[in-house]
């Protein structure tokens, strides 16, 4: 069971992990999400606001447990935001949701400490760095001193990449690995131990394979294909395949926002590996289906 700490006045709250799988919904307060559901820079400062709001509460109301809120767009090819642009899209947002939401739990999608620390004092409850504490090197500084729950993210973006194709028209490039699982498993490993050597208590730890993250559409099939090995890790395991592009490539260039189906039939087969979290754009649909996964498998 994790324990997650008192934020503001709200009381604390518990997972218990494998006595269901949560459903965490993608909030994007960015221009240029991949998947077209990001919040748009054409609108005011409080339209953003007010449409956030507005999106968060009918994730929960949906089944939603967490809501994850990023402000950078983090699809292949994306254009890096500094810090300070990434804090003002989401700090007044978390702030606001949390207001509405006060008994949600609210995650923040960062690898910089500095938007995590703002974050925070803002109302988040978690950390989700797709990094794995290796970009930014006082973020687990920052989470150990919060005692928030933490998403460790496997990216293999800052692999070599070979001239091959990737099954995928080029769109994630060819990323090298001798062993795909087992150079997963032990990056994740290094990720954690990098989060322990901080501080960062063991129960606050959840892991992700990050999927489409530096891996070829095939290299996402097999990862999908050994989840549940690579759930042996001990941790609870987040899976994120939402509307990811290897699903539309596989389903013959569909765009992203008709990749449900495909969508759910790999967050399906994550519970039946033993995944504890669906990070998901949409959450209705993934809510009932995996209650009845869980029917099933748990």
């Amino acid at each position: 069971m994790i324990q997650l700490p008192p934020v503001l006045n709200r009381p604390p709250s518990a997972i218990q992990w494998g006595t269901r799988t949560y459903v965490m919904g993608i909030l994007n307060v960015t221009p240029d999400s991949f998947s077209g559901d990001g919040l748009s820079s054409s609108e005011s400062h409080q339209e953003t606001i007010d449409n956030a709001i507005a999106q968060a509460v009918a994730f929960v109301e949906q089944g939603a447990d967490i809501i994850d809120i990023g402000g950078e767009s983090t699809r292949p090819n994306s254009e890096v935001v500094d810090g300070e642009t990434e804090r003002r899209r989401i700090v007044e947002v978390i702030r606001e949701v949390r207001n509405a939401l006060p008994k949600t739990v609210i995650s923040v999608d960062t690898y910089r400490s500095k938007t995590a620390d703002a974050a925070l004092n803002a109302g988040a409850d978690w950390i989700n760095d797709i990094w794995g504490f290796k970009h930014d090197t006082d973020l687990p500084r920052v989470s150990a001193e919060a005692n928030c729950p933490v998403v460790l993210m496997h990216n293999g973006r800052n692999r070599p990449r070979l001239n091959k194709d990737d099954g995928a028209g080029g769109y994630y490039g060819y990323f090298e690995y001798v062993d795909l699982i087992g150079e997963v498993k032990a990056e994740l490993i290094e990720s954690v131990d990098i989060a322990k050597k901080a501080g960062v208590k063991p129960e606050n730890i959840v892991v992700d394979v990050g999927i489409g993250f530096g891996k070829t559409a095939p290299q996402n099939i097999e990862l999908l294909k050994n989840l549940s090995a690579l759930c042996q890790l001990e941790f609870p395991m987040l899976l994120g395949t939402s509307r990811k592009g290897f699903i539309g490539q596989y389903l013959g260039g569909l765009p992203a926002d008709q990749r449900v189906e495909g969508t759910m039939a790999t967050s399906i087969l994550g519970i039946q590996s033993g995944v504890d979290i669906l990070r998901v754009h949409d959450v209705q649909e993934t809510v009932r289906a995996a209650r009845i996964a869980d029917l099933i498998v748990r």
